[in-house]
């Protein structure tokens, strides 16, 4: 999983209020763009521009130069769709689904970014690189996430309401919100209120 200098996305609740968001790993940050079923009315994945600008806002560090086609947009989709499947299997405990394992594996299995030290000691990317290249990085990161030490801790929020899935790589692993900002703060303020009733 590749560590950001500046870690976390920019969200917006329903009300339009903006909060940060860490999932926490590269493939995490995919399954904001949309996904399958109830999730497709989030899609912002339509065009190459719309890769290059997830990848640009997301953890990669720098951001790779990227020459993307339609047809990798769609391949960036699918990896994605597939991934919503997987997590949340290993979620509940069940068997992963064969076909979204399989896609997940196949573009793992497609070279990917590659890393390089330029001439001053910084970090650089060694080319510029294809959509294909970035979905594959994205795919060895879940493989990473799924059967590395922190697979146990990959969760959901605890907010009924919120679906966004993170890892928790804090120490004490005891991390329970998307966000402080959002659904941490918001539990806060009906605890508050709560006990606020209670003593009427």
């Amino acid at each position: 999983m590749d560590s950001p200098a500046t870690k976390g996305l920019t969200l917006y609740s329903r009300a339009g209020v903006a909060y940060r968001f860490d999932p926490g790993a590269l493939c995490l940050e995919l399954l904001t763009t949309g996904g399958p079923g109830p999730y497709r009315r989030y899609e912002v994945l339509h065009e190459p521009a719309d890769l290059a600008a997830w990848a640009e806002r997301s953890r990669l560090t720098p951001t790779p130069v990227l020459e993307i086609t339609e047809a990798e947009v769609a391949g960036a989709r699918r990896l994605r769709d597939a991934l919503f499947g997987t997590v949340l299997a290993h979620l509940r405990g069940e068997p992963y689904p064969p076909e979204d394992l399989a896609a997940v594996n196949e573009a793992a299995a497609l070279p990917a970014l590659a890393p390089a030290i330029a001439a001053a000691g910084e970090r650089r990317w060694a080319t510029t690189f294809t959509g294909t290249h970035l979905v594959a990085t994205v795919a060895r990161d879940a493989v990473e996430l799924l059967t590395g030490p922190f697979a146990h801790r990959v969760r959901t929020c605890a907010a009924g309401n919120c679906d966004l899935v993170y890892v928790d790589t804090s120490r004490p692993g005891r991390r329970r919100w998307c966000s402080m900002e959002h659904c941490g703060n918001l539990s806060k303020v009906r605890a508050l209120r709560e006990r606020r009733s209670g003593e009427e």
